[in-house]
């Protein structure tokens, strides 16, 4: 009964999501050079977002944490027109919400409000975007916070152990580099180096514009093209795309005193487009289950043991544990891949998986805002948009050969961090494996 259920929600939601592009269907159109991607939303709510593509690979490490603080600067340090405070004042008038933020492959400047106040709130929206004032002193606010988000994450396990994989697993590349910045980086950080750096980025070659909402194509176009009037074209611009793939079982531990250890490993995915990608989706899905099952439910060695597919320039997978005994964690994984890897899928986890996920999808993506962030990531990550229209026939094609073949694919050696009290691990164990024969994470 609960298969048929996920189903007919399935059903459900891509007959309503199609009687709606009939009506009234996405599409996307070019203003003074800039892609404008827009999807009719059915109600009264406008979501707006504007993508500056390039994200860590835009700034050197040692600026790590810039382009974080450019974007919130955009909507918390005013503008020539209005500063700080009326700026706020104006917005909270028609509840209109308007935010920045950075991650490793874009940032987005971002508004919400009522259809209705539109008129209102799309003036600011472009003054944020186009003159903003970066006040001293509102900065210094906008770094403040930005170093006590840092040194909160810092003091949160499951934080700081991604950060420390990330660093180790990538080191020399760009995604070593997390975008919100380091507790050496942030506070080196000037309003002048904000100044300097964000016309660097505002260019109409790394821009994109979302729109979820019911507004005139011509009155679209009219607004974007007033808002560009005064952004310069830049050079070409191009979001580089790598691939990451371990050679050798690797590990590096940082002692700390935790209440339990943290473990964490990086491995290879395949890149955002290509034709292993939703196959390894639905099969990391379903590792999810069964390593939550031979982790927690069957041998008791953590609370909320992670296997997830981690989507970007480079795409990888990632486990993770908490535990009191990492050895013999270890060895329940390297086993549990080792008959994945042997066994495969089976047919009834692949069927009831594509289910899920493909509600799950629906389900995530109700609101104008998750629309949005949803076309954004598809067209700077895969360059087509259009995919989330055509995600349930390729997923429901998938076939069970194809999705224990991508896990086989891509599970590989692993990089392997810990963090917590170093006696309580053997290092070899995450090095060599514990299995007998064949180490089951290597090819």
């Amino acid at each position: 009964m609960k298969k048929n259920m996920f189903l007919l929600l399935v059903t459900a939601s891509i007959f309503s999501i199609n009687a709606a592009h009939a009506q009234n269907e996405p599409y996307e159109t070019t203003v003074d050079g800039v892609k404008v991607i827009v999807q009719p939303s059915g109600n009264d709510i406008v979501e707006i977002q504007t993508v500056i593509k390039g994200g860590v690979q835009n700034y050197p490490a040692t600026k790590a944490g810039i382009e974080s603080l450019t974007m919130s600067s955009l909507t918390e340090c005013g503008t020539l027109k209005h500063d700080k405070n009326a700026f706020k004042d104006l917005l909270d008038k028609v509840s209109a919400d308007m935010s920045g933020y950075a991650n490793k492959d874009y940032s987005v400047v971002r508004m919400n409000c009522i259809k209705s106040d539109f008129e209102t709130v799309w003036p600011l929206y472009t003054e944020a975007i186009t003159q903003p004032k970066f006040d001293a002193k509102d900065f210094e606010i906008v770094k403040e916070n930005a170093i006590t988000a840092l040194k909160a994450a810092d003091g949160q396990p499951d934080a700081a152990i991604d950060n420390f994989a990330n660093k180790v697993a990538f080191v020399g590349r760009d995604y070593a580099v997390n975008p919100l910045g380091s507790l050496e980086t942030v506070p080196a950080l000037t309003v002048n180096d904000v100044k300097a750096y964000y016309p660097t980025i505002l260019t109409r070659s790394r821009m994109l514009i979302v729109v979820v909402a019911d507004l005139p194509k011509a009155d679209i176009e009219q607004k974007v093209k007033a808002m560009l009037a005064g952004v310069k074209q830049g050079a070409p611009f191009t979001l580089k795309k790598s691939f990451f793939r371990p050679y050798s079982n690797q590990f590096k531990s940082d002692a700390r005193e935790l209440a339990t250890n943290y473990v964490e490993g990086i491995t290879s995915g395949p890149q955002a487009g290509s034709i292993d990608f939703d196959a390894f989706n639905i099969a990391m899905n379903i590792f999810y289950d069964r390593h939550f099952l031979d982790v927690r439910t069957n041998n008791g060695l953590s609370y909320a043991p992670q296997a997830r597919f981690s989507v970007g320039a480079t795409s990888v997978a990632k486990i993770t544990v908490s535990t009191t005994k990492p050895n013999d964690y270890i060895a329940v994984f390297d086993k549990l891949v080792d008959r994945t890897k042997h066994e495969g899928f089976t047919a009834d986890e692949v069927k009831n998986m594509k289910a899920t996920y493909l509600t799950s999808f629906y389900y995530r993506n109700e609101t104008n805002r998750a629309q949005a962030g949803a076309i954004v990531s598809n067209e700077v990550l895969f360059n087509d948009w259009k995919r989330i229209n055509t995600l349930v026939s390729k997923v429901q094609a998938l076939t069970v050969n194809q999705v224990s073949d991508a896990f086989r694919k891509y599970i590989g050696n692993m990089i392997w961090v810990y963090q917590g009290d170093p006696k309580q691990v053997d290092p070899l164990l995450y090095i060599n494996g514990t299995l007998k024969h064949d180490n089951p994470v290597t090819h």
